[in-house]
């Protein structure tokens, strides 16, 4: 069986430098089209082996390795697109992936998503730890990191072995061992570090030959081409001039013909024919317009922009097949019709809606979620409809999370009328911060409120001289010795109820509280100054079962002196 090019996923934190390092690999400069240099939406671009051996020079031969790939395929994503059970074979698109780490900051928040995605799929990979260009003194001479490494003083040496023992420190705690990859001893194992600056190009060739190393040696089977229909997952769905709505697509198994027929999962399944197959250049962009062909027949892997009819409501993310014997496109359906149901969700439970662009994406974050133990009552891809808003207001925790869709103007009013909570975000670390943090403050409200509704130790002091009024109500001045008080809290003498606080006062003004320390003016109705109480008398909140109950669950949040007098008072109840 002929032998496909991997498929390279590239990922990574905010501004690591993917792309820009994908650029000084293709020459090309997609980094500076970008919007504000991000990448904004998934892209393919092929190397040929012939370029790959030209940057690399003597380092593959070096590794020993007989080199059959024809080259490599790079996937430039936001880290979640390249990620789906839609290709069965090893739950992703990736055969491998670079996880780019910018080597001055360590590990960041979206390189802790990367990371759990590829171990999730369990899709082997190489940290490019990027920027050594910016490492205090270092002297950019050599394209090779080691032979350059060696020429550099022992400051910026000793400086480049403290970061990346960082790397592999935090790698460590992730369950991952890892080495500069000059160290590995096993590559089955161990994780490659590979130093690079995507500025001066330093570390590519290794990048790069380790790269096609890794993928020759352990990859072979995986990456034999079937002689089954071609399978293959849509990256972007968009308009194209003179040829309408197109599809990018990763073709990642067989072979797609001119006039195929074409069969795409969704939100309903097309079946359609292919009119055009445009393939970009080697080493162009599939983001970049005017730089494709169009060709006859394209074989995995690979991408290429089709053309056909009825593509308007096809989806990113949708799994596709290519059928050139008609016995064989109800087959096609089928499988498509199953590895959509395996992603999508739709119970009768107590969870949260989930609205995403794509299956990729939908399917990334069903595993995030599941993982934080975060129910899911029905998880869909599309934009977030009333019917979903009304959905989630049955539900006792009534969540919507929308990924990179549109929330409609209905939508949005209902959330506001039901008390809907919505989080939308398109970068799904946001999305899941955004709730962790609403939790966080929705559980300390809830506390709040919660601390609010019960009766809390409290101890008193009346103070002699302090009488203003002897009943009706009776005013005195106390001492808060401990706890608090506030209006409507019974007093106790004792075991004695003897009546309840009408109001605070201090320096004349109405208060809600007093607490340990302060000096307040009290009225209690009920009762009469030098019958059931004195000057000098020491008092006491009383406290039902249930204002033990909540304040013993709520302990952690209350004052020290408030603690010591609540176990007083549970003590003597006891």
């Amino acid at each position: 069986m002929p032998i496909r090019q991997p498929i390279i996923s590239v990922l990574g934190h905010v501004d690591s430098g993917k792309t820009t390092l994908l650029d000084k690999i293709r020459g090309s400069t997609v980094a500076l089209g970008e919007s504000g240099g991000i990448t904004q939406h998934i892209g393919a671009s092929t190397i040929p082996i012939k370029n790959i051996l030209g940057i690399c020079g003597d380092l593959v031969k070096k590794m020993g390795v007989d080199v059959k790939i024809p080259g490599l395929l790079f996937i430039d994503t936001p880290g979640h697109e390249a990620f789906t059970t839609l290709r069965k074979r090893g739950g992703s698109i990736a055969d491998l992936a670079i996880l780019v780490i910018d080597i001055n900051e360590g590990f960041q928040p979206q390189t802790e998503e990367s990371l759990m995605f590829l171990k999730e799929f369990k899709t082997p990979f190489v940290v490019a730890a990027t920027k050594i260009d910016r490492i205090l003194g270092w002297r950019s001479e050599n394209s090779c990191f080691l032979p350059n490494f060696r020429e550099q003083d022992e400051r910026a040496q000793n400086e480049v072995e403290e970061k990346i023992y960082k790397i592999i420190g935090q790698l460590g705690e992730k369950g991952l061992k890892s080495e500069r990859y000059d160290r590995v001893d096993d590559f089955a194992k161990e994780v490659c570090i590979v130093p690079v600056s995507a500025i001066t190009g330093e570390g590519i060739p290794d990048l790069l030959m380790v790269l096609t190393g890794l993928a020759q040696k352990y990859l072979e089977k995986r990456l034999e081409v079937s002689e089954e229909m071609g399978k293959g997952t849509i990256l972007e769905v968009r308009e194209f001039r003179g040829l309408g709505t197109t599809i990018d697509v990763i073709l990642y198994d067989g072979v797609i013909n001119k006039g195929d027929t074409l069969v795409i999962g969704g939100r309903k399944i097309v079946t359609t024919n292919v009119k055009a197959l445009l393939k970009p250049e080697p080493l162009k962009e599939m983001r970049v317009e005017k730089m494709f062909r169009q060709v006859e027949q394209v074989s995995a892997a690979t991408g290429v922009k089709i053309s056909a009819p009825n593509l308007e409501n096809v989806i990113a993310g949708s799994p596709v097949r290519f059928v050139t014997d008609e016995k064989d496109l109800e087959k096609a359906r089928r499988d498509i019709k199953r590895e959509i149901e395996e992603v999508e969700i739709e119970t009768e439970n107590e969870g949260i809606i989930l609205k995403a662009d794509t299956l990729g994406s939908l399917e990334g974050l069903i595993k995030v979620l599941g993982d934080l133990k975060i129910p899911i009552r029905k998880a869909k891809v599309g934009n977030v409809l009333k019917a979903d808003v009304m959905e989630s207001a049955g539900m006792k925790k009534p969540l919507v999370f929308a990924f990179h869709v549109e929330i409609l103007p209905d939508a949005l009013e209902t959330a506001k009328n039901q008390d809907v909570k919505i989080f939308k975000s398109d970068i799904i670390y946001k999305l899941i911060e955004d709730h962790q943090k609403w939790e966080e403050e929705e559980k300390k409200r809830s506390e709040k409120e919660l601390l609010e509704s019960v009766t809390h130790p409290g101890r008193i002091k009346i103070l002699p001289g302090y009488v203003f009024r002897q009943s009706k109500p009776a005013i005195f001045g106390v001492e808060i010795l401990g706890g608090i008080v506030k209006p409507g809290y019974k007093l106790r003498k004792g075991e004695k109820v003897i009546g309840e606080v009408k109001e605070l006062q201090s320096e004349g003004e109405n208060v809600e509280k007093a607490k340990i320390g302060e000096k307040v003016a009290v009225s209690v109705g009920g009762v009469t100054i030098g019958r059931q109480i004195n000057e000098g008398d020491t008092l006491e909140t009383v406290m039902k079962e249930k204002d033990f109950e909540v304040l013993k669950k709520l302990k952690a949040k209350l004052p020290e002196d408030e603690r010591k007098l609540l176990e007083e008072f549970e003590g003597e109840k006891k």
